[in-house]
């Protein structure tokens, strides 16, 4: 039995990744002025400001775990 295990690096890549995308999209909500409901709660445009903060900084903080980038 083998397995394939990922390395941190790889994970905090990934992972970066997923956080970046989840900002660019909340970027485009609020560029766009796109409506966002689940079910019948309407999100405010400022719950996506504080997401594009929130996954940017979890963003920057797993690329530079991964050494993608270097802090500052």
């Amino acid at each position: 039995m083998t397995s394939n295990n990922m390395s941190s690096q790889d994970y905090f890549k990934v992972s970066g990744s997923l956080f970046a995308f989840v900002a660019f999209m909340h970027v485009l909500r609020l560029w766009n002025h796109w409506i966002f409901a689940f079910g019948k709660w309407m999100f405010p445009f400022w719950v996506s400001w504080v997401a594009v903060i929130v996954a940017g900084y979890l963003s920057y903080q797993a690329f530079v775990l991964a050494g993608v980038i270097k802090p500052r």
